[in-house]
């Protein structure tokens, strides 16, 4: 079994995914900056500290087989995510470990050959500024020169706790294009989410690329 490192535990998919991972026999590492809101698990190391503090980074990563990112895109009072991912790769580098990052729609394409998910007209002004955030963070994970395998998981449009839906077992896999169903709605349960994120932990199929995962 491995040991997971976990930024961003106490939050909607960081939660899911520690759940997830301890189900299945992993040993977490939950970091937040309140971690008082973590359950108690014979497996779970609550950690307070920031994915902002490269010390820290470095410090609550050693011995790590995974290192899971799930912050938000721009977190309050903090820079955006961008600003975090090279210290998380090379953290990653530097112990021989996994990173994993939760990611965001807009970047997909809404279609093969079509234009962006955040650049249809459907897509929610006030996000807007986060998936653009989410994108940059994706950009700088392409174009790193620092020696580490990382993957990226772009969920579909309708994931979040304001859908929560039930734990199936059962989603697609794609790439950089975003997945409807026949009746043309994109989404995932959270719990579904999680265990598409915790298969590519454990059986690694996706190098240093992004996929997205949806029914």
């Amino acid at each position: 079994m491995s040991t997971v490192v976990v930024f961003g535990a106490t939050g909607y998919a960081g939660g899911q995914i520690t759940g997830e991972l301890l189900n299945r026999g992993h040993s977490v590492v939950g970091v937040a900056r309140d971690v008082s809101k973590l359950p108690e698990h014979p497996r779970l190391t609550a950690t307070a500290g920031s994915a902002y503090d490269d010390a820290f980074v470095r410090d609550v990563s050693k011995g790590a087989d995974v290192i899971v990112l799930a912050i938000p895109s721009i977190p309050p009072g903090f820079p955006e995510l961008k600003d975090v991912v090279p210290t998380m790769l090379q953290a990653a580098a530097e112990t021989g470990a996994r990173l994993g990052v939760v990611g965001g729609t807009g970047s997909l394409a809404s279609s093969p050959g079509g234009p962006l998910v955040l650049d249809l007209p459907e897509w929610p002004a006030e996000y807007l500024g986060e998936a653009q955030a989410h994108a940059r963070a994706l950009d700088v994970l392409r174009n790193t020169a620092v020696d580490a395998d990382w993957f990226y998981v772009s969920p579909p449009m309708l994931y979040g706790s304001f859908n929560p839906g039930n734990r199936t077992g059962k989603f697609r896999i794609g790439d950089d294009i975003l997945l409807r169903d026949e009746n043309g709605v994109s989404q995932i349960s959270g719990p579904d989410y999680a265990i598409a994120f915790a298969d590519e932990l454990e059986i690694p199929k996706h190098h240093r690329t992004r996929f997205t995962v949806a029914y």
